[in-house]
C-alpha cells in the first residue's frame, strides 16, 4: 500500500505569549517572555511564586456565554485554538465530508480546575452545589467531544494523554490515522488550562520548578549550566493536518508537511528521564526513518528542553547519539524558555514554532542560555537566527518516560 502523504493547512494557538498565531510568532522572534508573579491564586505558602499565565483570553469570542460556563479552561483553549486553525485552512465542513473529518486532541490534567472548584464545593456548601456539569467538563475528551461538536466533524474523534508528550503523541496518532485512510482530515494538538495551587504546590515539593522568583524572565533556562527548574504554563496548540491530495483538491495553502513520528518508552522511572537518552534517540531515529530522511538533512531541532537539570543534559545526550559529527550544524532551541512548559499543550505549540521557523526561515532563540552545558552545540541564545530550515524534528518528553519526536518537511511543491 501506498502510504498517504499528510500536510499542515491550518494552525491555531492560546499561548502565554500570545493568543493568535501572528501575535505569538512575532513575540518568538522578539524573545518575549509569557513568564512573571502568578496572579491567579496565593503562593504565600508555595516556594515557587512565577508560571507562565496565559492572560486577557476571551472565550466568548469563540464560544457562547453559556458553552463557556459548561466547559474547562483547557478546553475554552482548545476549542479556541481548534477555531483558529480551521479558519485558517479554510476548511468548510458539511454533511459531505463530515465523516472523514477527525479530532484527536489531548490534555495532561484535563479539567483540574473544575476539580478544585467543586471539591470546595462539596466540602464547604455540600453535595447539592457541585455543578451538574462536573463530570463533562472534567473529563481530557470534552476537548475533542466539545471540538468535534463545534465544528460538525464526525470522524475518528478521541483524547491523548502522555503528559507532557501528549501534543506529539496527538498530532502522531492524527498522521497514522490519515496515512492509513481512516480519515482525510484531522484537527490534532494539545492542551492545558492555567495551572493551578495543586499544580504548583506539587511540583515545587518535588523540586522540579525554578524559584528564582525575583527574576522570573531569567527563570526558564534551557540548556543552561545555571538552570534550576522548568517553569509551569498553559495553553493550546491546534493543526489541521490533512491528507495531501485533499488539500490540493481543495486548493488548501499548504504550510508544511508532517512527515515522520517516533514514540517509545524510557521503562525507567515514573518522573526520572533515563539520563543515557537512549530512548529519546531511538524516537528521534524512529521519526526520521519513517519520514526518510537522514540525521544530515536536518537543520533544526525545536527540542522539549524544560530548563530542568536532569532532561536537558538526557536530551544533549540523544541529539549527540542520533546526529554525531552534523550535531554541532544544527540550530536547536527551547522556546519554553519564553512560553514556559504548557504541559499537555507544549508538543503541539513547539510544533507550530517549528513550521513557522521554515515558513520564515528564521529560528526562534534559546532565551537565557548565558553558558551553555554543551558549548559546541547551538542553542540559538538570546536572538532568533536567520536560516533556511527545510527539515526538523520537534521532541516531547512526558512524566511516565513517554517520548515523542515528529519530523516536518518545508512545502516547496509537489
Amino acid at each position: 500500500m501506498v502510504r498517504r502523504r499528510v500536510v499542515v493547512t491550518g494552525q491555531g494557538v492560546v499561548t502565554p505569549i500570545g493568543l493568535h498565531l501572528t501575535d505569538f510568532w512575532n513575540s518568538l522572534l522578539e524573545g518575549k517572555s509569557g513568564i512573571g508573579p502568578v496572579t491567579v491564586f496565593d503562593t504565600a505558602n508555595i516556594p515557587t511564586k512565577i508560571g507562565a499565565q496565559v492572560t486577557g483570553f476571551d472565550p466568548l469570542e469563540y464560544m457562547s456565554k453559556k458553552e463557556a460556563q459548561k466547559v474547562a479552561q483547557f478546553t475554552q483553549f482548545a476549542l479556541a485554538a481548534a477555531r483558529q486553525a480551521v479558519e485558517q485552512s479554510r476548511l468548510v465542513i458539511d454533511e459531505r465530508n463530515a465523516g472523514r473529518v477527525g479530532v484527536i486532541v489531548g490534555s495532561g490534567a484535563g479539567g483540574l480546575d473544575v476539580i478544585e472548584e467543586n471539591y470546595r464545593k462539596l466540602t464547604e456548601l455540600g453535595p447539592k452545589r457541585v455543578s451538574p456539569y462536573f463530570v463533562s467538563s472534567m473529563m481530557i475528551n470534552s476537548a475533542p467531544g466539545e471540538i468535534s461538536i463545534a465544528i460538525g466533524a464526525k470522524g475518528p474523534s478521541f483524547a491523548v494523554v502522555t503528559a507532557c508528550a501528549t501534543g506529539s503523541n496527538a498530532i502522531g496518532e492524527a498522521l497514522r490515522t490519515i496515512q492509513y485512510g481512516t480519515a482525510d482530515v484531522v484537527v490534532a494538538g494539545g492542551a492545558e488550562a492555567n495551572f493551578s495551587q495543586l499544580d504548583l504546590a506539587s511540583f515545587a515539593n518535588i523540586h522540579a520548578l525554578s524559584r528564582r522568583n525575583e527574576e522570573p524572565q531569567k527563570a526558564s533556562r534551557p540548556f543552561d549550566t545555571d538552570r534550576d527548574g522548568f517553569v509551569i504554563g498553559g495553553g493550546a496548540g491546534v493543526l489541521v493536518l490533512e491528507e495531501l491530495e485533499h488539500a490540493l483538491n481543495r486548493g488548501a495553502t499548504i504550510l508544511a508537511e508532517v512527515a515522520g513520528y517516533g514514540c517509545t518508552t524510557d521503562a525507567y522511572h515514573i518522573t526520572a528521564p533515563d539520563p543515557s537518552g537512549s530512548g529519546p534517540a531511538e524516537a528521534i531515529n524512529i521519526a526520521l526513518q519513517d519520514g526518510g530522511l537522514t540525521p544530515q538533512e536536518i537543520d533544526y531541532v525545536n527540542a522539549h528542553g524544560t530548563s530542568t537539570p536532569f532532561n536537558d543534559r538526557m536530551e544533549i545526550n540523544a541529539i549527540q547519539k542520533v546526529f554525531g559529527e552534523h550535531a554541532p550544524r544544527l540550530a536547536i532551541s527551547s522556546i519554553k524558555s519564553m512560553t514556559g512548559h504548557l504541559m499537555g499543550g507544549a508538543g503541539a505549540v513547539e510544533l507550530i514554532a517549528t513550521v513557522q521557523s521554515m515558513i520564515h526561515s528564521k529560528v526562534p532563540p534559546t532565551l537565557n542560555c548565558d553558558n551553555p552545558e554543551a558549548p559546541e552545540l547551538n542553542f540559538v541564545p538570546h536572538v532568533y537566527q536567520e536560516r533556511e530550515v527545510r527539515a526538523a524534528i520537534s521532541n516531547s518528553f512526558g512524566f511516565g518516560g513517554h517520548n515523542v519526536c515528529l519530523a516536518v518537511r518545508k512545502w516547496e511543491g509537489v
